[in-house]
């Protein structure tokens, strides 16, 4: 296929790319800047849409957008200009193209257009009701390409995506720094929090991408998971396995680390309430419903095994 990528050159864009273009496809690029531009047969800015070949083009992966800022320092209206901004832009490009456009859309969205936390698990019928300006960005991207590709007129397919945690070579984000952490000899105090999370493998996310877009599966909306969640102390476990040392974790009782996040409520420290939530909450998210669509019994990579292969490279790149 001939597969048009935009956001090529950030974490997810570049380990997609380079499973696809290993695959035999064609890519193209359409971005700001030409990073990873080895592996794409020609790279378009933003004003240049109008140049491309769209008869030529089998699909559009879309996965520019403004990334979930943690630390809170970002405007909510820059989700939208970006996130919402630049849906519309290359789906707008696509419906002009008309029959000779791509025959499938795929839309990088995220778990977090749909809950912000969940109680015991997310599944694919869940009723979207996000709480932060990333969450409500995205959703409204989402709109906007159902929209644009609804009904049976459509010639486009599109698949909107929801994962969860993507991590792989390249990943920045929360598990890079709980990786300091544990390289940096730190004891991990949450031990008494079991919770379970969900991860969504790179190797997972790039296998489910080309397999929608290969069997034509029915178009719709599909969460991204591994199958197996993971703990916050396993994945301390793992990461202390991949440094060769044993893993310390505190069991702090939960009721004094609670009482210690509501001082730093009052005092404005590190370690407050809403931050101590962050670290410890579950996140489980179903992935049946893609499993269901592409006949898979389980996902291809398990989730540690991921999990492992990402470790290394974090341990190549230092």
């Amino acid at each position: 296929m001939k597969i048009l990528i935009t956001g090529g050159s950030g974490f997810v864009g570049t380990n997609l790319a380079a499973y696809l273009a290993a695959r035999g496809h064609e890519l193209v690029a359409v971005g700001r800047d030409r990073r990873g531009a080895t592996v794409f047969s020609n790279l378009f800015t933003w004003d240049q849409l109008d140049r491309i070949d769209w008869a030529g083009v089998d699909a559009v992966i879309h996965l520019a957008g403004k990334a979930h800022d943690t630390r809170n320092t970002t405007s909510p209206q820059a989700y939208f200009d970006v996130n919402v901004g630049l849906t519309q832009i290359i789906v707008d490009a696509c419906v002009r193209s008309g029959g000779t456009g791509p025959k499938a859309f795929v839309l990088f969205s995220s778990v977090k257009a749909v809950a912000d936390r969940v109680d015991d698990m997310l599944c694919e019928d869940a009723v979207p009701s996000p709480h932060t300006p990333y969450g409500k960005s995205k959703l409204e991207a989402e709109k906007v390409v159902r929209t644009a590709f609804a009904g049976e007129s459509s010639a486009t397919r599109s698949y909107i995506l929801r994962p969860c945690m993507i991590h792989g070579p390249g990943n920045k984000g929360n598990l890079n720094r709980l990786y300091r952490i544990v390289q940096q000899g730190v004891p991990w105090p949450f031990g008494a929090f079991e919770n379970r999370r969900s991860f969504a493998s790179i190797g997972n996310v790039c296998a489910a991408v080309e397999a929608l877009l290969a069997t034509h599966a029915p178009a719709g909306v599909y969460q991204v998971a591994d199958d197996e969640p993971l703990a916050t102390n396993d994945v301390v476990r793992l990461i202390a396995e991949s440094l060769d040392r044993e893993p310390r974790i505190w069991r702090v009782p939960a009721s004094l680390v609670r009482a210690v996040a509501r001082t730093g409520d009052l005092l404005h420290l590190p370690l407050d309430s809403e931050r101590l939530k962050k670290l410890t909450e579950s996140y489980v998210v179903s992935n049946e419903k893609l499993k269901h669509a592409l006949a898979w019994q389980r996902m291809p990579v398990e989730a540690r095994d991921g999990l492992r292969q990402t470790l290394a490279s974090f341990a190549g790149e230092r």
